[in-house]
């Protein structure tokens, strides 16, 4: 039987079901799922798979130990207790860093330097050496103390999941792909719907659309730093990559626009697909998202349009917002999805949302705001009162780290 290993999957808060979805799709076990971080067990191959596949999570770790502390002592103790010679040679760097939270070992420079050393001293035993040149494969620990109990891990991804590596530039406030990817799913993309962004910027909705629907694995075309590990089989990463590019499927009939109307905005994003290769798939074009036309089809709109934080005053985005309110109504009976932080949304867009769903924008807290326009709801009327932006932005203050969402 193959040896079973334990992960973590961090994520953004918000995007912890969907990480959890796509670790239980690959077929790996979940153990619990806290704001941000998702934990589950798998093979040694979940390394190069989750990797690859997890479209919503931001890193993947390997666990090395997990353990109850309340002073230096035990952290040292025990951090020198775990075999850190399974995977750490005597050449290699192992930087230390990582976070803690309502515990009694509050200062995370002191955590490291313990945590560093216990790992020197446990290396030292192992190789006969004292001084260690970390001149070759870098392993970077990371722990995470919540609750006086800590988790030390090992990065297996390196720069975070959301470089997916078709993005060198953007605009000045990116939005990551991450986040991107979850709006994506959210708004369910279909083969005979146009899936449409006229805010596109760099591109980055219908590039994660275009991922999405020809099965294309997010990270297929970039590095991880676990490929440089030398107890990790080269096996593991080639067979992932073959997986991966068996299953992805280009000839699909989706058909994903993405205008803007800052002309050096379309070029960039126009470059950006051609880096994803998704030329045939994804079309950018100068236009203004306030003239957009169905042309009599089917379509649906999913956008990022500028917002308080992000390049414009309060006024301008106010403005924006009404005018975009009274042109998407036109649209028949498309279906329009759009990611704000403004607690006054759908004041100014004249609409009251159907859903509103609860992201973040790196740390701004935004409402993900769904207009079905359907039929059997015809004034739009929320369907969910539990998930109401208001209620959102009443909270969003409020510390996150560590709230059980696992039964969400």
């Amino acid at each position: 039987m193959a040896a079973e290993y334990t992960y973590v999957a961090t994520c953004l808060f918000g995007l912890e079901r969907f990480v959890g979805e796509e670790i239980d799709a690959l077929g790996y076990t979940r153990i619990s799922t806290i704001d941000g971080r998702i934990t589950f067990r798998g093979d040694i191959g979940a390394i190069a798979r989750c990797n690859l596949w997890l479209s919503c999570a931001e890193h993947v770790y390997l666990v090395i130990g997990d353990f109850d502390v309340y002073s230096f002592t035990e952290l040292y103790d025990n951090t020198k207790k775990l075999s850190w010679e399974e995977w750490i040679g005597c050449d290699d760097a192992f930087p230390v860093k990582g976070h803690a939270i309502r515990s009694k070992l509050y200062s995370v420079p002191d955590c490291q330097s313990i945590i560093k050393k216990a790992v020197v001293d446990r290396l030292s035993g192992v190789y006969g050496i004292s001084v260690f040149p970390e001149d070759c494969v870098k392993y970077q620990i990371e722990f995470f103390l919540f609750n006086d109990h800590i988790t030390l891990m090992i990065d297996t991804s390196g720069a975070a999941l959301h470089k997916r590596g078709y993005r060198p530039a953007a605009g000045a406030a990116p939005l990551r792909e991450t986040l991107a990817a979850a709006m994506v799913r959210i708004a369910r993309p279909r083969e005979d719907v146009l899936f449409w962004d006229p805010f596109c910027g760099s591109g980055t909705i219908p590039l994660e659309a275009a991922l999405y629907m020809t099965k294309t694995a997010p990270g297929l075309y970039r590095r991880f730093a676990s490929e440089d590990f030398y107890d990790l089989p080269e096996a593991v990463w080639k067979q992932a990559r073959e997986e991966a590019h068996d299953l992805q499927k280009l000839d699909t009939a989706f058909e994903a626009w993405a205008s803007d109307i800052d002309r050096d905005m379309v070029q960039i994003a126009q470059d950006n697909v051609v880096r994803a290769g998704m030329q045939k798939i994804v079309r950018t074009f100068h236009h203004d998202a306030l003239r957009i036309q169905t042309g009599g089809r089917r379509g649906t709109v999913v956008c990022n349009p500028p917002y308080g934080e992000r390049l414009m005053t309060e006024e301008s985005v106010k403005l924006l917002y009404r005018n975009m309110g009274r042109h998407f109504a036109t649209l028949d009976r498309w279906q329009i999805y759009i990611l704000s932080s403004s607690p006054t949304f759908e004041t100014d867009y004249g609409k009251r949302a159907d859903k509103v769903r609860k992201l973040y924008n790196g740390m701004i807290p935004c409402g993900y705001f769904q207009y079905f326009k359907n039929p059997n709801n015809p004034h739009g009327k929320s369907t969910d009162k539990k998930d109401r932006y208001d209620k959102h932005f009443a909270t969003a203050k409020n510390n996150h780290h560590g709230k059980d969402v696992s039964k969400k």
